[in-house]
């Protein structure tokens, strides 16, 4: 009986993986068509631009086979999200959102080396590309650093060019703190606290939000 329950679960498992990879391919499939044609009722441009977005946000699923810049590319997909926003909300031209995007781009990427950095070895044993595998973990750190070093520097010129209130900046100051904290958890010779500094990214999103909102509807 033994023996013919593992036979059916060795037989199951890839008609299972098969049905799944399916379910998969027609699901993401349809959210591609649904998005497209969303995009379609924003605008021509946005309409245009929308095959973009998914070649970049579908690159990056992967992207870890083909380049040790995976964790850029992951940025550069999360960055799309305000500037297709501003495109979405007929903005004109400006600084603003190459700036916002910039600033996530950085942001994302550069936490996402920290965790990366978990994963030196199974992608290494996998084949696998990443910034820790091709420059190791310590190079890989200062990388992460000025990646969210750029992310400051460019919240506070958005800051700058809006004029944006005082609170802006002291909410820029404070998830400037934050992400020095996140930095000070990890080190080359200790990564235990890699998911505590990974998770501490959604506390600086809405930190962000907050202040921003309130810079902007306290400006009016």
């Amino acid at each position: 009986m033994e023996n013919h329950a593992a036979h059916v679960g060795r037989t199951r498992t890839p008609v299972f993986s098969r049905l799944a990879q399916r379910l998969t391919a027609s699901a993401g499939s349809a959210t591609a068509i649904a998005f497209v044609a969303a995009a379609a009722q924003l605008s021509w441009l946005c309409f245009v631009l929308s095959p973009v977005a998914l070649i970049m946000i579908f690159w990056y699923s992967l992207a870890k086979r083909y380049t040790w810049a995976t964790q850029f590319f992951l940025g550069l997909a999360m960055a799309i999200a305000p500037v297709g926003g501003w495109i979405a909300a007929g903005g004109g031209a400006g600084w603003e959102p190459w700036l916002l995007g910039l600033a996530i781009a950085l942001w994302v990427g550069g936490f996402d080396v920290l965790y990366a950095c978990q994963d030196l070895d199974v992608d290494r044993r996998q084949q696998l590309k990443s910034i820790p595998v091709r420059f190791g973990i310590g190079t890989s750190l200062w990388i992460s650093r000025a990646m969210h070093v750029g992310t400051i520097v460019s919240l506070a010129l958005l800051g700058v060019l809006t004029g944006l209130g005082a609170v802006y900046f002291v909410g820029v100051a404070a998830v400037a703190g934050l992400l020095i904290y996140e930095q000070s958890l990890v080190s080359e010779t200790d990564l235990s606290k890699v998911k505590l500094a990974f998770d501490l990214n959604g506390y600086v999103g809405i930190l962000y939000f907050l202040v921003t909102a309130i810079s902007v509807y306290a400006g009016r």
